[in-house]
């Protein structure tokens, strides 16, 4: 009777860790195949491939890497770096399959990279820089970055001039509040299954509002995930120098995304050198496999924990089967198409849910250390200039070398890498001596 009920909540929490999968995979085709203007068979074969990246990476991460139910998801620092080089592409009418051959090239540089750094164990020596403060300032300006993206998701803002679907917004809302009280007021079950709950609330609401999307049919039963779909990898010495860069933020989430899963399973971030790197290897062997399919790299995505928190889904054995059934579902065209079916804005809903437990998490880091007036001012400066450079049209970056570009048109990337060169340089031994001389 007990092994009929454990069997059945694996079940459930998989299905509810696979909407997870999906949620933070279904929303970049779309987003990279506007950017890119590709056409729609292609944007459903990136989809495809993304899927099956997503799931693979994901279980290779929960069964040999860091061994935690994080979901691996694309990188929103890569993110970036592919829609900046994709706006530039429209501007300059420059060849776009060159460009995504270029985006292959980084990601394959970053790989080896992060296989280096994990397999030597120089990962461990760089655990220093990854301070509560550095982690803290990641989490929140992650969220403050992904939140204008999920909003307008929820709204299902479109079009030039845009314009929301004020429909699609009430109804969004109503999943994203539905997730949240069932998450605080609930009780057992309904507690656990509160996304799932609020996403399946949402579907029903979208159906009856007649608003539902309708695939098309699959033209084959079966497919296999295309390799080099935009070509063999073009090698471009400042994408290689600029995966550099890429590297050091990835790992940053990499630990930040561990530090969190660890805050809510056992009450303390406390970070381990060996996860670490096995975490780094496997999240090289990731973006190679994420550079011969051409999709975007791969990272484990700090939003799970939030998700654990909020579902209390601590087990791995239905995240790691979840993760299976993403990877299976991506050789079926039909079951491409079939989940493809869930309305973004009720996607964008039930992920937005979880980074609200997410921005809590950041806060618990920051202040478990004390918060003195050096710290105040690091964390000031890094959030700032971070949220301050994501209002920057990419334009204002496109005469600079592209190592600086990179760096300054990603807000993510370009506030935590302020906040870890301050943590380092600053020094409180330095602010002591001198505050002493002043009082002499």
């Amino acid at each position: 009777m007990n092994t009929n009920k454990q069997g059945l909540n694996h079940g459930i929490g998989a299905l509810q860790w696979l909407v997870f999968l999906l949620a933070n995979a279904v929303a970049l085709p779309i987003v990279i195949g506007q950017v890119f203007h590709l056409s729609d068979p292609e944007i459903t074969g990136l989809m495809q491939r993304t899927f099956f990246i997503v799931g693979i990476s994901s279980f290779l991460q929960g069964w040999l890497g860091h061994k935690f139910p994080i979901v691996d998801g694309p990188a929103g620092t890569w993110l970036v770096v592919f829609i900046i080089m994709g706006e530039t592409v429209a501007r300059t009418g420059g060849d776009v399959s060159e460009t995504l051959r270029l985006l292959e090239t980084g990601m394959l540089a970053a790989g080896l990279l992060l296989i280096l750094f994990g397999a030597t164990g120089l990962v461990r020596r760089m655990l220093p820089l990854f301070t509560p403060l550095v982690s803290g300032v990641y989490l929140l300006l992650l969220a403050l970055q992904v939140s204008g993206t999920f909003l307008q998701g929820m709204a299902g803002v479109s079009g030039n001039p845009a314009k929301a679907d004020w429909t699609s917004a009430l109804l969004a809302l109503l999943v994203f509040s539905t997730v949240l009280i069932l998450s605080f007021r609930g009780k057992g079950w309904v507690k656990s299954y509160a996304v799932l709950i609020g996403i399946l609330t949402g579907c029903l609401a979208f159906y009856i509002a007649g608003i539902w999307k309708h695939p098309a049919p699959a033209e084959t039963l079966l497919q296999l995930p295309e390799a080099l779909a935009w070509g063999t990898p073009l090698w471009d010495s400042g994408m290689a120098a600029s995966s550099i860069l890429i590297v050091m933020i990835l790992l940053s989430n990499t630990f930040a995304s561990i530090a969190a899963m660890k805050q809510v399973q056992a009450g303390s971030p406390q970070l381990e050198p060996a996860e670490l790197s096995r975490s780094s290897v496997v999240g090289g062997f990731s973006h190679l496999l994420s550079a011969l399919f051409s999709t975007v790299g791969m990272v484990p995505l700090s939003g799970s924990a939030g998700f654990v928190k909020l579902t209390g889904q601590r087990s791995r054995v239905p995240f790691l089967l979840a993760c299976l059934i993403m990877a299976a579902a991506a050789f079926f065209p039909g079951v491409i198409r079939l989940l493809t079916m869930l309305p973004g804005p009720v996607a964008y809903a039930a992920v937005l849910a979880s980074f609200v437990q997410m921005v809590g998490i950041g806060l618990q880091s920051l202040v478990q250390t004390q918060l003195d007036q050096r710290r105040l001012t690091i964390i000031g400066i890094g959030l700032l200039f971070g949220v301050g450079s994501m209002f920057f049209p990419p334009s204002v970056f496109q005469e600079l070398p592209s190592v600086v570009r990179y760096t300054l048109g990603n807000g993510l990337l370009f506030g935590t890498m302020i906040v870890m060169g301050l943590e380092q340089g600053w020094k409180e031994h330095r602010i002591s001596s001198v505050t002493k001389q002043k009082m002499e």
